[in-house]
């Protein structure tokens, strides 16, 4: 059970959400500080704004494709009833995403590594 494609589908899922939700927190508090005026926002703001960020930055990207590309996946197979289609959709799902996550990420890390 552990080694399915739908087990792997469904732990990736819940980490990217996960993540998701704690990305969603970190801007709410940058974002939130803009309220205690505009030293403590520019100094969060300078906080996010390190190279270790920019990294996680594209393991956020990485986390956004993935787990909507996953959602429609479960969409078609769920709303279609393609269920011998699923491990060739999961496949695809992690083409995608990995295609699109060098695409996008790429240029963040040049962005980073110019300075």
């Amino acid at each position: 059970m552990y080694k399915t494609t739908g087990f792997v589908s469904f732990v990736l899922r819940r980490f990217t959400g996960v993540a998701l939700v704690l990305y969603l927190l970190l801007h709410i508090w940058v974002i939130g500080s803009s309220l205690s005026g505009a030293e403590a926002f520019d100094q969060r703001l300078n906080f996010v704004q390190t190279d270790l960020f920019k990294i996680l930055e594209i393991g956020l990207l990485a986390a956004v494709i993935y787990h909507a590309f996953d959602g429609v996946r479960l969409l078609l197979v769920n709303w279609f009833q393609i269920t011998e289609k699923r491990k060739n959709l999961f496949y695809s799902v992690m083409v995608i995403s990995v295609l699109l996550v060098i695409a996008g990420g790429v240029p963040i890390l040049l962005f980073m590594l110019e300075g």
